[in-house]
Parts: C-alpha cells; structure tokens; sequence
C-alpha cells in the first residue's frame, strides 16, 4: 500500500529510507523522539544501519565519519541537541560533507519546554556554529513534505556536498496526516572524493584544516561560490492568492498552516490577503518577494520567535513596503480566529 497515515517525524524516516538513506545515528528528545524509535525499527528492516549515540556529539561526530567514507547520513534532533551539534555542523561544511539533519523546533532558549516554537530558524539558516557556513534549509509545512523534503533532501546533500536541514516545529512533527509514498526507491551515486579504502581512493583526503591562510581564503571562497549556486538553482516557495492582494502573509511551518485558513477566512470578508510560504529557508525567497513589494501595502510574518525570519523579509523587499512582524513565544500558537482579528485591527 502506498497511502498511510501516520505523524511527520515517522514520514521523515520512510522519506529517508526511500530517499537512499544508509546510516542514522541519534539520540532521542521529545519532540522529535518518534523520528530515533521508528529509525530504530525500519533502518535494519531495510538492511540500513541504526546507532543511538551516547550524545548528539557523538551523533554528529558519527556522521562526519560516515559520511567522509561515501554513506548517506542523517540524524534527528531538537533545539537542544541541534545546539550540541553546532561544532560538528560546522567542520561538515568545512570538509564538504553531505549529511542531512531534522530539527523539529520546541521552546527555548535553554530548556524551554516541549511545545512547538520557531526559534531556531537563525541557528539554522545563518549556520549555527563557528565560521562563513552555509546549510541548505527546508521548511515543511504537513506529514506529506515531511517524507518528500527528507526523500529530495540526500540527491541535494550529495548534488552540493553540504548539510541538508529539515527544519519543522513540534506540531509538524507530531501531526498525524494521510500521505502518499515516492514509489521508486533511490540509490547514492559512487562518489569520487570519498574515503572507500580502496586504491581509487588513496589519496584523497578529508578535511576542514587549511593552516595557511592563502589557503583557507581560497577554500572560503569556493565555499561562498557554492552557496551562490545553490541560491539561483534551489530557492522554493509557494504563493497563495497573491495576484490582486494588498496585504501578504510571509509564514513558515505551523504558521503557514495557520495562516493558510486565515487567508481563506479574510478573503471571504473582502479582504484582499495572500500569502508566501518559503519551501527553502536557505535559498531564501527574496526576488518574488521583492516583486510583491513592490504592489502591495503591507507584508505581514508570522513566526513563532522574536521576528528572525521577518530580518531576512525586511531585507529582501528593500524598505519598499511595511514590513509587520506578528510574535508568539514560549510554545504559544495563535488560532486562526487571533490571527485574523489581529490583521483587521492592522489594516
């Protein structure tokens, strides 16, 4: 059967495994513990290696390894742990090293509570950890883009040779929704810079240490170019009534879903709303954004956090519009009734 029902973090696995998947190492946390329990079941049922780690340092330590001898890798995580990772996160970008990575965001900072927030949004996109890093970021926004950004995310992690972020909240994570599986199961390529301890592979060699700083300039450099690359051929998003609106609604994850019915509701009253919702957080949206600015009155975000994501809005539409930033916190989720009162009162 190729329809199910069932949460997002468990449709991140079957993405995964139908994504070519071959290691998952982790450690549980709730929200995102059901991603480690069903890795845990599925990944040997498939022929595929599962290992609880004793840290998320050791997690992303294990990935490094994996993925400089040629695996698919991936782990799973909350803010917590994605904190613990963030040394790690930077020596794969430093080594080039494919890998994909599950945030599924609760409150914070510190350790905050187990109820959905989008606080990691700048822990993500802006890199995390030391050093000029870029990782690729997806914002699914239902079960079903759970399993397709995971299944996508291993053919962009290895296309790139950078860290894929899969980056949800703990209600994406947790909601059980009807999806439909990719029917064809997909394989890692040979890969040639790879460590096989073969005599093809002999002298090739990972690694982020370049003690000269010619070196290391140049390898920056080429890292930055790389990024440029990934901005003009991955940027995803998704626009909602947007043709005639006079107010538009920039939102990731819940959010988006929120926003979704409230634009559906306004619209019924006559108010001319529409929406962007950013598929990919890095590549981030900014010419279609810029083009709405430049025919409507307001843009208003929508996040679950302090407005991080709204910087990138407000940067990207150039002061040609008011920007509105609309912030929960501390695992508070507006309604749609909340939300649309709150746009009337605004316009």
């Amino acid at each position: 059967m190729n329809k199910h029902f069932m949460k997002g973090n468990d449709a991140v696995v079957y993405g995964a495994l139908l994504g070519g998947a071959t290691h998952f190492f982790g450690y549980p946390i709730t929200p995102a513990s059901e991603i480690a329990h069903t890795a845990a079941e599925y990944f040997p049922k498939a022929e595929r290696t599962f290992l609880q780690a004793e840290c998320e340092v050791s997690s992303i330590n294990m990935l490094y390894g994996a993925a400089s001898a040629g695996a698919r890798v991936m782990t799973a995580s909350s803010g917590l742990g994605i904190s613990l990772m963030a040394e790690g996160l930077s020596y794969m970008a430093g080594a080039e090293l494919p890998c994909v990575v599950v945030d599924i965001q609760r409150a914070g900072p510190g350790l905050g509570n187990i109820w959905p927030e989008q606080g990691d949004y700048n822990c993500t996109v802006k890199g995390g950890g030391h050093g000029c890093y870029k990782n690729i970021v997806l914002a699914p926004n239902s079960a079903q883009e759970m399993c397709d950004f995971t299944y996508r995310a291993f053919e962009i992690a290895d296309e790139y040779r950078m860290t894929v972020v899969i980056l949800a909240d703990a209600y994406i994570g947790q909601m059980m929704e009807a999806i439909e599986l990719p029917k064809e199961i997909k394989h890692g390529k040979y890969k040639d810079w790879a460590l096989y301890a073969d005599k093809q592979n002999r002298k090739n060699l990972i690694t982020s240490i370049y003690m000269d700083t010619k070196q290391l300039s140049d390898h920056n450099l080429k890292l930055q170019k790389k990024y440029r690359k990934a901005e003009n051929e991955l940027t995803s998003y998704e626009e909602i009534k947007t043709d005639n609106a006079e107010i538009v609604l920039v939102a990731f994850g819940v959010s988006a879903r929120i926003c979704m019915t409230a634009v559906e509701e306004l619209r019924q009253q006559g108010v001319k709303v529409g929406m962007l919702r950013p598929k990919t957080l890095f590549p981030f949206p900014k010419k279609p954004l810029r083009k709405l600015a430049d025919k409507t009155k307001k843009i208003i975000v929508v996040e679950l956090n302090d407005g991080q994501m709204a910087d990138d809005v407000e940067l990207a539409v150039e002061r040609q519009t008011s920007v509105l930033r609309y912030n929960w916190f501390g695992g508070i989720v507006p309604t749609v009734e909340e939300l649309v009162e709150k746009i009337k009162k605004d316009i």
